[in-house]
């Protein structure tokens, strides 16, 4: 899980490397990103419910083994065009490892407090790997190149092959769901639609005939999954789950969280190098406090939802995120370091205290028979979040790298005011989500679904956003 993760955010210390050596303009750069979280964004629901139906492990080690040539052929690309082609096939192979992997998690621990400490790890090291990938990327840039990013994923994944086949034990859902390729059709151009739209805008222009007629195709897909998704009996997108408040509000707040996260990786990455002129060990070095920080939280963040509930942890991180963003405001191309980390630990707090609960309250009260479909689900929102993320804040700095790193800064504010009302929605939505009203609804969504058994009222445990067994699975 953490060289899938971290390819999210190695990548972008290795932005200006990548640049100057494939002479690639900003939206190039956006689609080197976007284009591995956009796959994953649009395929991982459809990897969920392929891996409960032929088996998560063997998905699992199908999803390394493309994966690991992706990665070495993305080292390999001799142009821009080549690299997001190999994003692309390596993306292929994450859809079929990020929620599978937590489907695997959930399944092997049927106890709700051990799950929810599971759940902990894996959300920590999701975490974890977002904010180390900076670091490492930093290191392998400026000591091998740019390429070594992309080659050390190959003998890491040769080990998690080899280690899936000796560990992990074969799960599927108790009945197979059917594939929806309408679904996954409308899906994809839903996604794709916004996000071409956002990155090509700058250089075409947003009253485009091309531009525009790609949002039309957005809005009539999305009004495509409302009218077809419900009359099916396996559907792609399963609305009913989203009758559950916690369900729902999970999915905008990964959506948002990570929207915040990967504007500020990208852009953060970018000022380090170009606008204060730091070599890129220097600047992912500079990420060090995000790292830190979420490797110290994320462990007692996933204890404390387990015995107390993920609403203290949502607001947490939701109020450090609307911080970061407002302190950013102040940044400037001559800002002092140590202020400028002051503010990195801010996103440290938030990235820290984020993964957890919302990965818990995105299966709370949901059968087991659900898990794969909804942790993709989960894992979706957050590579939407993260795809949208990079494409509005490449869009917002336009060429503004090229006149100045003031010109640069003061194009970043319209992005970090944009963070600052991110954080304040999760801090919104972690509230509403977590209370009894919003607990009932997840009850009454889970009794929707064949074999799921009766579901009982919220206990004073199950306020934590702990999924219990049906009366079958008992």
């Amino acid at each position: 899980m953490i060289v899938v993760v971290m390819d999210i955010s190695i990548v972008n210390v290795a932005l200006p490397a990548i640049r100057a050596d494939l002479h690639a303009s900003m939206s190039g750069l956006q689609w080197t990103i976007d284009a591995y979280t956009l796959v994953l964004a649009g395929f991982l629901v459809l990897a969920g419910s392929t891996a409960d139906r032929f088996g998560r492990r063997r998905v699992f080690q199908l999803g390394l083994t493309a994966f690991g040539l992706g990665s070495l052929l993305c080292g390999l690309a001799p142009g821009i065009g080549w690299l997001i082609a190999a994003r692309t096939l390596q993306a292929a192979g994450g859809t079929m490892l990020n929620p599978v992997a937590l489907a695997i998690v959930a399944t092997a621990f049927p106890g709700p407090a051990e799950r929810a400490r599971a759940i902990g790890v894996f959300g920590s090291m999701s975490g974890l790997a977002l904010a180390l990938g900076p670091i490492l990327g930093g290191a392998l840039v400026d000591g091998l190149g740019w390429h070594s990013i992309f080659w050390i994923n190959v003998p890491i994944v040769a080990v998690a092959i080899a280690g899936t086949a000796r560990f992990v034990p074969e799960s599927r859902a108790a009945r197979a769901r059917r594939f929806d390729p309408a679904g996954q059709a409308l899906m994809v151009l839903v996604l794709g639609g916004v996000v071409y739209a956002t990155i090509e805008s700058p250089s075409l222009g947003w009253t485009s005939p091309l531009i525009l007629g790609l949002l039309a195709a957005a809005v009539l897909g999305v009004v495509g999954i409302l009218g077809y998704e419900p009359r099916r009996t396996d559907p792609l997108l399963e609305l009913r789950l989203f009758r559950s408040v916690p369900f729902s509000a999970a999915i905008v707040m990964a959506l948002l969280a990570l929207c915040g996260f990967g504007a500020f990786l990208f852009m953060t990455t970018q000022y380090l190098q170009d606008v204060r002129g730091l070599p890129a060990l220097t600047a992912g070095l500079c990420l060090l406090p995000v790292g830190a920080l979420v490797l110290v939280l994320s462990p007692f963040t996933g204890r404390l939802v387990g015995t107390r509930g993920p609403r203290l942890p949502l607001v947490i991180s939701g109020t450090a995120l609307a911080l970061g963003g407002a302190a950013s405001l102040r940044l400037g191309p001559a800002t002092p370091l140590p202020a400028v980390l002051a503010t990195y630990a801010l996103f440290g707090v938030f990235l820290g205290t984020v993964n957890p609960p919302i990965t818990n309250t995105a299966v709370s009260g949901m059968p087991r028979s659900m898990t794969g479909v909804a942790t993709s689900l989960a894992s979706a929102g957050r590579q939407i979040g993260t795809t949208l993320g990079v494409a509005i804040a490449g869009t917002a700095l336009g060429s503004s790298l090229t006149h100045g790193g003031t010109a640069y800064t003061r194009a970043e504010h319209r992005v970090w005011w944009l963070v600052l009302a991110l954080g304040a929605g999760i801090i919104v939505l972690g509230l509403v989500s977590t209370g009894p009203r919003a607990l009932r609804t997840a009850a009454r969504a889970a009794a929707l679904f064949e074999g799921a058994g009766p579901t009982r009222a919220a206990e004073p445990g199950d306020r934590y956003g702990t999924p219990h067994a049906s009366a079958s699975e008992r």
